[in-house]
């Protein structure tokens, strides 16, 4: 499955949430690093939800990538994550 992962930069941090998931969340210093949060919680939000027997949402969020203030692009398949499940 691949589910839609919104990236914010703030002024001090970036942050991470996917809206098919709530409440899956991540907080991080650099864009790597919430990358590789949000990654995690996927996999944690997931295993929580399978081990109380509910359903896993479908991924049926979309996003539209634009280029930022200084006119560059977002890297190809950032967008998105892709579990198996």
């Amino acid at each position: 499955m691949k589910y839609l992962v919104v990236i914010e930069k703030g002024d001090s941090s970036w942050g991470a949430h996917v809206p098919d998931l709530p409440g899956c969340v991540a907080v991080g210093e650099t864009r790597n690093e919430v990358l590789d949060l949000i990654r995690a919680g996927i996999d944690l939000h997931i295993d929580d939800l399978r081990s109380q027997h509910m359903p896993i949402p479908a991924p049926v969020s979309e996003g539209y990538g634009r280029r930022n203030a200084r006119g560059v692009a977002p890297p190809a398949g950032s967008a998105r994550l892709t579990l198996p499940l």
